[in-house]
């Protein structure tokens, strides 16, 4: 038999294993990071209750979420316009720690939940939040779905 003869056969094989490689490729290969989304942060003078809330993020959020809730790269900023309190109220980001929350905004992957935090220190954080908010212009807007 001749090469000519066994071209088309030597043309599915080759197509095969190329189809093999690519997928083993895409398989194996490391997933992309997702990209920081650093925001700057001007930090107001706060209330008492604002300043007891940052006290409780710098110590149960920051790792995540960033000083001054700037984000990171393993979780995204809370000054943003998306946890405006129109589109997340204040039971969201209660939910959110006491459950866990699964990804839906950004690409840092699912939020687990916060049981060292308690239900009260929880309100205390996110008024540290909407004060940080408020201060960089981050006000209610309605949400529409």
């Amino acid at each position: 038999m001749t090469f000519v003869a066994n071209a088309p056969k030597y043309l599915i094989v080759a197509l095969l294993g190329a189809g093999v490689a690519v997928t083993m490729w895409q398989l194996l290969a490391p997933a992309e990071k997702p990209k920081s989304y650093i925001v700057d942060v001007t930090e107001p003078e706060l209330s008492f209750a604002g300043r007891e809330g940052k006290a409780l993020f710098d110590t149960n959020c920051a790792p995540c979420h960033g000083l001054k809730a700037a984000g990171t790269d393993h979780g995204p900023p809370l000054v943003h316009d998306i946890y405006n309190p129109g589109h997340h109220a204040d039971a969201a980001f209660v939910f959110a720690a006491q459950n866990g929350v699964r990804q839906h905004h950004w690409s840092y992957g699912n939020m687990p939940p916060q049981p060292q935090v308690s239900a009260q220190q929880i309100m205390s954080i996110v008024q540290y939040v909407r004060e940080l908010q408020v201060a960089n212009g981050i006000r209610f807007r309605s949400h529409r779905m």
